[in-house]
């Protein structure tokens, strides 16, 4: 299970509420950038953002503080907050937003909700907040007839892997989550399920972890200190037996490496020697290839497909080590290298030299 520091904002300002009231909102850090970097020290992977003015405008207000999280920050963002049409979807994705929070429009729009799945797949998650078990929306200012459950069946069948789900009676309360909301929900759907509301302490982490969901959000508890964040990673980590477990959260790990673009550049030398044998790209699909077998898997721009270096010839590269530069959009591949690495038969694609001085 990973955790999920929150930011709300509102007004500009990092603020927390109280069972969704707009009117109990108070700030609670100084600067959203730093507050993010504070999360990404203690060793968040994930951190969860919602514009709260956006999510009462219909619209994005706070788009400013959640770029400039983005621009300044290594950690992977989920947002929501006002989002009701592809527009707003597309202008996060492109600017390096991770995951896409469909809220309201989920439950008065399931056309846009499909329509964003098929675009943008896993980047989409739906948020189901509920108050005695019906479906509230628009800031939760509205209450509806939809019971939780029948929401996140019907979700699940528009094809959204990610749901959070929000008791909002718990929310900001520090009362502890709803074990048995989330259990159901849990077992109700196929979808990764994230809590959210009502975390207040390391036991109430170790019990979330227990129902096997995938992700626990926490807010006030962190502000108020009542919840160390960084034992909380390391407890999940201990907890699951590891810090990446499966492939789904593998791919979490690698989405810092795609922010800026659908390809890396990958440079592969010679663990042996240090000789550069050659450049070629990947993207996530042959990046998580690579990781998982331990051979080099690249993405081919030309033919615009997955392959395996050395697959027809037998001229493998068996990998040593996966290096990021320090902006974190290009890799260093160290390999054992088995025949030539070129295909012109020479052991490195370098061989054409125009100066030497």
């Amino acid at each position: 299970m990973i955790i999920l520091p929150a930011i709300d904002i509102k007004d500009g300002k990092c603020v927390r509420l109280m069972q969704g009231d707009y009117n109990t909102a108070h700030k609670v850090a100084e600067s959203a950038v730093e507050t993010a970097k504070g999360f990404e020290n203690a060793g968040a992977r994930w951190m969860h953002m919602v514009d709260l003015d956006g999510a009462k405008a219909k619209k994005p207000v706070n788009t400013d503080t959640v770029f400039s999280v983005r621009g300044n920050t290594n950690i992977n963002i989920e947002v929501g907050g006002g989002i009701r049409d592809m527009a707003t979807v597309d202008m996060y994705i492109s600017g390096g937003v991770n995951r896409v929070i469909l809220g309201s429009a989920a439950l008065h729009d399931p056309d846009f909700v499909r329509e964003a799945v098929k675009t943008y797949g896993r980047r989409i998650a739906v948020g189901i907040d509920a108050l005695n078990g019906k479906v509230a929306a628009e800031g939760w200012t509205e209450q509806s007839e939809i019971d939780y459950l029948e929401m996140a069946k019907r979700m699940e069948d528009i094809g959204v892997r990610y749901l959070i789900f929000t008791d909002i009676s718990k929310d900001g309360m520090l009362s502890g989550p709803n074990l048995q909301m989330l259990d159901r929900i849990n077992r109700a759907v196929s979808c990764s399920v994230i809590a959210s509301g009502g975390v207040s302490n390391l036991k109430d982490i170790i019990a979330l972890h227990a129902l096997g969901l995938y992700g626990a959000i926490a807010g006030k508890s962190l502000y108020t200190g009542a919840l160390d964040l960084s034992q909380a990673v390391r407890a999940c980590q201990r907890l699951s037996g590891s810090g990446l477990k499966t492939r789904e959260e593998t791919e979490e790990h690698l989405e810092r490496y795609f922010i800026k673009s659908e390809l890396i550049p990958a440079v592969v030398q010679e663990a042996s020697t240090g000789e550069v044998l050659m450049l070629a790209y990947m993207n996530r699909e042959s990046m998580l290839k690579t990781l998982e077998t331990g051979y080099t898997w690249f993405y081919s721009r030309s033919r615009q497909t997955l392959w395996n270096k050395g697959a027809t010839s037998g001229h493998v590269q068996k990998v040593v080590s996966i290096t990021a530069d320090c902006d974190d959009d290009t890799l260093l591949i160290k390999v054992v290298q088995t025949g030539p690495a070129c295909h012109t038969g020479s052991h490195s694609c370098f061989f054409k030299e125009i100066a030497e001085f």
